[in-house]
């Protein structure tokens, strides 16, 4: 392949050369130089993407549809592997990581020989680099380097992370490296990895380590990892939500695990978005992490979510969405690769969308749960105190079907709805929040958008319109003015009407035909909350106290 004289320049990646030697000269070499690789790699240095693009169709990593976007099969890895993402135990941090089944501690001379490996397995390689940034909020922005072994990831990091300015560009120094090796595989036993994929964030280093796995949401969440740890100590609240904001200038967050309706009800045609994913929230507002939205893209249609559906063109990136070899036209119905297909692209393909990134404090928070035990009333009014247990919670269903060996509805808990990426203790983020809310006095509901009137295969499933109706009126404040009622099981505020929603699915428990079977079913499901929340004894009493009783 031809070398583009403008574009294409040989770039020092010092420390290569200098990874024999005792652990102390590694740990030297890499100080040098924040990419930790070595010699003179031939790197492609911030390309347009439709360079990067036109490269990664020549290079055969993948092909473009007939929409214009370019889909890539990126083999056994179609999701992020939690169990094969390690952070490097060092003096520096140690204290401040919440260790255990998320945060599993990697030894540093581990960490110096594999980067040593990976370093020689890309030395003869052709690398593509971007610099840019997370954060939209200059004041709380990290400069971020992100390199790469193949072209259609560096096209992804553009889309999704936020572009330098040229000016910009010309003064920047990476404060973070992320290099992406998926065509090197770890060996478990000589490594000291799981399998032969890895994700090793390392904060002393700033230097975060992929390898053996393609999906590119590794490199997305592992940057969201890295904030979640920096952030809180400028106290700023680091955020796994949605938001957007109303021709008021009313901004609105929206928590949710997947499945739970958080990307399609931020899109929203009479809202501007401001993000799809992470957040920010600091003594100046709301600010996005980053400069575009990583969808899912299973059954999606032009019908249900047309904001999404139309902005998979020329610049989006797809992976493993099903694809005709002849018409080349994408297949969002199939899930034939994965049930997490996804689009990445750059949020200025949402028409009206903030691209700034940026907004003033929330006006409304909305926790989102798709109940599969029909036991959650479709909205409920939170204290500061349920907002902050709901919060640590991080309640929703597992489906039939969506995983191996799940063939009943299952109660799932994501700790602040994003257990896989806080470096820190849970209640470093629920104190935040609580902080915030008290601010800046913001309303939080929950709205569910599983199941109504019985659980699972009995029920029936929440409407979109309707919960569309629920939102709708929560952002305007109508909800505000509803009477409400506790629920003696869940203890939460449940209104009694919401306008455009039928009457007779508000109060769940005389949706049921059996009531009887209703009281049951609460009270398994509150039973599961008090068990998960045994976990939380660092929480305060007020919080702790705030969560479901049982009968």
């Amino acid at each position: 392949m031809a070398h583009d004289a403008v574009t294409h320049r040989a770039w020092q990646l010092e420390g290569l050369e200098k990874c024999g030697g005792d652990s102390n000269a590694r740990r030297d070499a890499f100080a040098a130089d924040m990419a930790g690789l070595g010699r003179a790699y031939a790197a492609y240095h911030n390309l347009a993407v439709p360079r990067l693009i036109e490269m990664a169709v020549a290079r055969g990593e993948g092909v473009l549809t007939s929409t214009g976007a370019f889909n890539v099969v990126g083999g056994r890895y179609t999701g992020r592997s939690p169990d094969d993402r390690f952070i490097v135990d060092d003096p520096k941090t140690r204290d401040e990581i919440w260790w255990g089944p998320v945060n599993r501690p990697f030894p540093e001379d581990a960490f110096d020989r594999l980067r040593c490996r990976v370093a020689r397995h890309l030395k003869d390689r052709e690398l593509f680099v971007f610099d840019g940034f997370a954060g939209a909020d200059p004041e709380y922005r990290l400069p971020i380097r992100i390199i790469t072994e193949l072209a259609w990831q560096n096209a992804f990091a553009q889309q999704v992370f936020l572009r330098p300015t040229p000016d910009e560009l010309r003064a920047h120094e990476p404060h973070f490296t992320v290099i992406s090796a998926p065509g090197f595989m770890a060996v478990p036993g000589r490594d000291g990895t799981r399998s032969e994929a890895f994700i090793l964030i390392n904060f002393a280093r700033r230097l975060i380590l992929i390898g053996g796995t393609h999906y590119a949401g590794e490199i997305k969440k592992s940057v969201f990892s890295v904030m979640n740890f920096l952030l809180p100590r400028r106290g700023v609240f680091p955020m796994h939500c949605s938001a957007n904001v109303g021709p008021a200038g009313d901004v609105a967050l929206f928590f949710g695990l997947s499945g739970t309706g958080k990307t399609t009800l931020s899109a929203d045609p009479a809202r501007r978005l401001i993000g799809d994913d992470e957040h920010g929230w600091s003594e100046r507002g709301v600010f996005n992490i980053e400069g575009g939205c990583y969808a899912k893209c299973i059954r999606l249609s032009a019908e249900s979510e047309p904001l999404i559906y139309e902005a998979i063109r020329f610049g989006t990136v797809l992976e493993n969405v099903a694809v005709d070899p002849d018409t080349r036209m994408p297949d969002f119905a199939s899930d034939a690769l994965t049930e997490n297909t996804r689009a990445g692209f750059p949020v200025s393909f949402i028409p009206g969308a903030v691209t700034g990134g940026v907004g003033g404090h929330p006006g409304a928070i909305i926790f989102l749960t798709a109940d599969a035990f029909g036991v959650f009333p479709p909205v409920a009014r939170l204290t500061r105190e349920q907002a902050m247990y709901h919060f640590l919670s991080g309640y929703t269903s597992k489906l039939a079907g969506t995983e191996r060996g799940v063939t009943a509805p299952q109660a799932t808990f994501s700790t602040c709805f994003a257990a896989p990426f806080l470096p820190r203790p849970p209640v470093v983020y629920s104190r935040l929040l609580g902080q915030k809310v008290e601010a800046h006095d913001v309303p939080v509901y929950l709205v569910n958008t599983g199941w109504i009137g019985g659980p699972y295969g009995v029920g029936s499933r929440i409407r979109i319109r309707d919960t569309r109706a629920i939102v709708s009126a929560v952002l305007g404040g109508e909800m505000e003015k509803v009477p409400s009622s506790p629920d003696p099981i869940l203890g939460f505020e449940v209104p009694e009407a919401c306008p455009g929603v039928p009457p007779e699915i508000m109060r769940p428990r005389a949706a049921w035909a059996d009531p009887n079977a209703y009281d049951q079913q609460a009270a398994a499901l509150a039973r599961k909350f008090i068990e998960n929340f045994k976990r939380f004894e660092d929480a305060p009493p007020s919080v702790r106290s705030a969560g479901p009783r049982l009968p």
